[in-house]
């Protein structure tokens, strides 16, 4: 393979802006269809999206009753994705997610055993209260999101291409959730805060929702677009200055390494996945704006949903009523200075 001449790397410039600025379009329609339906909330809307077009999973929190559910099937229909829906309960087994052999007998009363998909085999998955089923079931469903195939009984089986799971979470004090262990956290690229929503969209919701008719979300892309659109995202360049940015926050986040209030609230900080997620959706954030290069803003931005759910604070911070959150604000507004 020998070396690119500079007219061949003009061209392949020429080509990812030109591949860009088609993606821009594609992305403000689908905004501007998804907010036919769901009203305000549009930094959910943007992060849900964001860990969508970088090819990855985003959980979900929040209490019941704010569209959380909807928002994921109105994505489903304007991104042209098969979706399914599981809602985990307590009893839920990881058969109920993965699918099970199940026995047949032919004419000549000869056995044999067939696989009979559940609903993990879809395109967008929308796992509802994840943190209301057993440690096994969710680790299934986990498995499946890290290595987008499973093995029952010994047979492998693939999951649909593009695979993305988006899973709510309530708040854990309510009774009866089991928390999710952080490294299977570490599994979502960005956890999405749904918080209630502004006085105005709220009565937008009240007039729009309870008459005959309700707004339906039409399709404005399909699945063969989404993963051309993920592949672009992978092709934007990031200027070092956004890679010195990345790795700095990241780190800053951990205790040990040389800051001093971290040292004092952060009792483990995040990982190299970390820093990959903030690479990813740095850029789709960037073309979701409408811009073709990922910024600085766009990585402080994103700190909060990248490293949310990532580190945990000290006893002595806890005590204290920080927020991991409060800890983040804290690292922005150190890197930028």
């Amino acid at each position: 393979m020998g070396m690119m001449n500079s007219a061949e790397t003009a061209l392949d410039e020429k080509t990812i802006i030109a591949s860009a600025e088609k993606a821009l379009s594609d992305i403000a329609a689908i905004r501007a269809e998804v907010a036919k339906v769901i009203f305000g909330q549009e930094k959910v809307v943007e992060n849900t999206l964001l860990a969508v077009l970088s090819g990855g999973h985003a959980l979900l929190v929040g209490v019941p009753g704010l569209a959380k559910t909807k928002l994921v099937t109105t994505l489903g229909s304007v991104l042209g994705l098969g979706s399914n829906r599981i809602q985990f309960t307590p009893d839920l087994m990881p058969s109920d997610i993965l699918g099970s052999e199940v026995m047949d007998t032919d004419e000549a009363g000869r056995r044999s055993f067939r696989f009979v998909k559940g609903p993990i085999f879809g395109q967008l998955l929308m796992a509802d209260e994840i943190n209301r089923a057993s440690p096994r079931t969710q680790s299934a469903l986990l498995q499946a999101m890290q290595e987008y195939h499973i093995t029952v009984a010994g047979q492998r089986y693939d999951l649909p291409a593009p695979f993305h799971v988006l899973a709510t979470q309530n708040p854990l004090e309510q009774e009866g959730t089991y928390p999710l262990p952080e490294a299977q956290l570490d599994r979502f690229l960005l956890q999405v805060d749904v918080l209630y929503p502004e006085l105005a969209a709220e009565r937008q919701i009240l007039l729009e929702t309870t008459g005959l008719s309700e707004t339906k979300p039409r399709s404005v892309i399909d699945a063969a677009r989404l993963q051309e659109i993920q592949v672009l995202i992978r092709q934007m360049p990031v200027s070092d200055k956004v890679v010195d940015a990345i790795l700095s926050l990241v780190r800053s986040a951990r205790p040990g390494h040389g800051n001093a209030a971290t040292d004092k609230q952060v009792a483990w900080g995040p990982g190299p996945r970390a820093g990959q997620s903030l690479m990813l959706t740095a850029r789709a954030r960037a073309l979701y704006e409408g811009r073709l290069a990922p910024s600085l803003d766009d990585v402080y931005a994103l700190a909060e949903p990248v490293l949310e759910h990532r580190m945990a604070l000290t006893f002595a911070a806890r005590a204290e009523g920080m927020s991991v959150r409060d800890v983040i604000a804290g690292l922005v507004k150190q890197a930028r200075g």
